[in-house]
């Protein structure tokens, strides 16, 4: 099977998951209450690459994780990552109108629903994996830095704490790292699969860094209708990115540089992975449509 016919069975079945999970959840809500479940619903089942949750399919299949296990971590890490975007484009935050090409949660329903879309979508991602305690803990600790990451994020934004690329690659390495690490690890972890875990972790931390440098250099270049949201926010609002502090050029060059030290990171696997080496193939392949993803 090759990569985009991977990438669209693995997008059916994670839409697929993701629609189940949430009409579970959701199915105790009562009017009038239940807005929030309507705005919970616009924001996680509105689209997106599910580039996480593609992550945690094919690593659990590559370690052998049974389906069931590999698809809620798939489906607690998109949700967890919702949660995140609903609240980073709120007005104290990014401030933004859109998100995949659509109103903003809070744009489309209110700020205040906003807040509570986030704090639910939350509640639903980590109680997703109450039955599988290790991926628990790995997403409680994984969005515990994301947090820290958004901290420092507004602090250098708008208390000007100065980042030099040291302290932008910690702070990236938490906001956007961290989940992407998660999804990548976790299965592994389930298994109980030490050498998997490892190299598999590696492979995230690369893949994460070069993820954000990519949207750093397409805030930089592209436009809002191909990005889905607004474009040049960066630098609107005077954000240290890897695009400010390289350079373009730089940038670009560090982003290949990730992704290649991301795919080596696989090379361990290949004589060990107790599941399928077609997944390990898609998890190499995805890691050049990082790279060259234009949104």
């Amino acid at each position: 099977m090759d990569f985009a016919t991977q990438r669209a069975a693995y997008l059916t079945q994670t839409e697929a998951a993701l629609s189940r999970a949430f009409a579970d959840w959701s199915a105790p809500a009562l009017a009038p209450e239940i807005r929030v479940e309507d705005a919970s619903a616009y924001a996680l089942l509105g689209g997106g690459k599910r580039l996480r949750a593609m992550l945690a399919l094919a690593a659990g299949e590559t370690v052998g994780l049974s389906t069931t296990d590999a698809e809620r971590i798939a489906v607690a890490v998109e949700t967890l990552h919702a949660y995140s975007l609903v609240h980073d484009d709120l007005p104290a935050m990014d401030d933004a109108d859109t998100r995949r090409g659509q109103p903003s949660v809070h744009r489309k329903f209110d700020e205040v629903t906003a807040i509570l879309t986030g704090d639910q979508l939350l509640t639903y991602a980590l109680g997703h994996l109450a039955e599988v305690p290790l991926a628990l803990r790995a997403l409680s600790e994984a969005g515990a830095q994301m947090v820290r990451g958004q901290m420092l994020d507004l602090l250098s934004e708008r208390d000007g704490v100065a980042l030099d690329l040291a302290a932008l690659e910690r702070l990236q390495a938490q906001k956007t790292g961290a989940i992407i690490r998660f999804a990548c690890e976790a299965p592994a972890l389930v298994a109980h699969d030490a050498t998997a875990s490892s190299a598999l972790r590696s492979f995230g931390v690369h893949l994460g860094l070069a993820f954000q440098i990519t949207d750093d250099i397409l805030d930089a270049v592209s436009d809002a209708e191909t990005l889905g949201k607004p474009a040049g926010a960066d630098a609107q609002a005077g954000k240290a990115t890897f695009v400010t502090v390289l350079g373009l050029d730089a940038a670009r060059a560090r982003s290949e540089k990730e992704i290649s030290a991301a795919k080596t990171a696989l090379e361990p696997l290949k004589g060990h992975i107790k599941g399928s080496s077609a997944a390990l193939t898609f998890l190499s392949s995805l890691a050049d449509f990082v790279l060259t993803r234009r949104n």
